[in-house]
């Protein structure tokens, strides 16, 4: 299975210039119109160079200020707290359908975590134990809920580049049918489970192999967004494993020792993503929103907006 290759920066947004077309970026399910939030006092802080200071790479929020108003509040859902974070195209805020969707995204990365973890430690326990042999028992079924997981990851994650996000999510999808067709085709009639069959029959990872491409795609999106040494080893954890036992060049010692990093940095990751801001994992809404506007209105807002830089 080889891993697809990815520039940084395309998970880098970077904003379009106000005189040229936006890129298509993902849609942002928001009721309110960022137009209505534009205002000349908003626009000469919208309008002006951008920061050249350190910053998050996936964000190009460009500053964050607690202040008592609702700039894009009117009409739209109640918001989470009162900071007014300052977007590229004008000020957004948190309200709860952001903080449900990041919840849920980041409990799918718990459940493929978890289940990952679960099932791997029966690697390491001694042939006979109890333990082992339960989870061996229902190896596939931890397999459902940790692909499960990683798929409602993939769906709700914030990529401002909308061709990479169908990319990793057709991947997903990619894996789980041929997931599917190896366990229906090969694994069931010699009696025997997908994992399983996976294990004794290499060859098979070029069927299930897209599923943890999808997977690597993502550690290396949080990596590169938001420095994470733990999900920039996994990026080649993970691809460098499931290589070694496709080639067969890795012996049972040294994939049971990349095993248990992966496993170890897989719950480091899972971890960390609690302890940060839920803003973070929204990027700058201020896009979304933007891209979420009909083309006419896009166009409008641009116009003002170089409108009121050039004075």
């Amino acid at each position: 299975m080889a891993l697809f290759a990815v520039s940084p920066s395309v998970f880098v947004a970077a904003a379009p210039r106000l005189h040229l077309n936006p890129w298509r970026i993902n849609s942002y399910p928001s009721s309110s119109l960022l137009s209505r939030a534009y205002s000349p006092a908003t626009a000469s802080s919208i309008t002006g160079a951008p920061s050249h200071s350190k910053q998050n790479p996936c964000s190009i929020v460009r500053c964050s200020r607690s202040v008592r108003c609702g700039a894009l509040g009117e009409g739209s859902q109640q918001s989470f707290d009162d900071t007014v974070y300052q977007g590229f195209y004008g000020p957004w805020t948190v309200d709860s359908s952001d903080v449900r969707e990041v919840v849920l995204y980041r409990s799918g990365l718990v459940t493929a975590v978890t289940a990952f973890v679960i099932a791997a430690s029966s690697a390491f326990l001694p042939e006979g134990n109890v333990v082992a042999d339960v989870i061996k028992q229902d190896i596939d079924l931890l397999y459902v809920f940790g692909a499960g997981g990683l798929g409602l990851s993939l769906y709700l994650i914030h990529i401002y580049v909308t061709p990479i996000k169908r990319f990793l999510q057709a991947l997903w999808v990619i894996g789980v049918i041929g997931s599917l067709g190896t366990y229906l085709t090969l694994a069931r009639p010699l009696e025997q489970g997908l994992v399983q069959y996976v294990l004794d029959n290499p060859a098979a990872l070029w069927f299930v192999g897209p599923l943890f491409a999808a997977l690597t795609g993502l550690v290396f999106k949080e990596g590169l967004c938001y420095g994470k040494l733990e999900a920039g080893v996994l990026t080649f954890i993970i691809p460098g494993l499931l290589l070694g036992h496709l080639s067969g060049l890795m012996d049972n010692q040294a994939k049971l020792s990349l095993l248990g990093v992966w496993m170890a940095l897989f719950v480091v990751f899972a971890a960390r993503k609690f302890q940060q801001p839920i803003k973070d994992d929204i990027g700058d809404k201020s896009i979304f929103m933007f891209n979420a506007l009909p083309e006419e209105e896009k166009n409008a807002l641009l116009q003002k907006l170089e409108e009121k830089r050039s004075d």
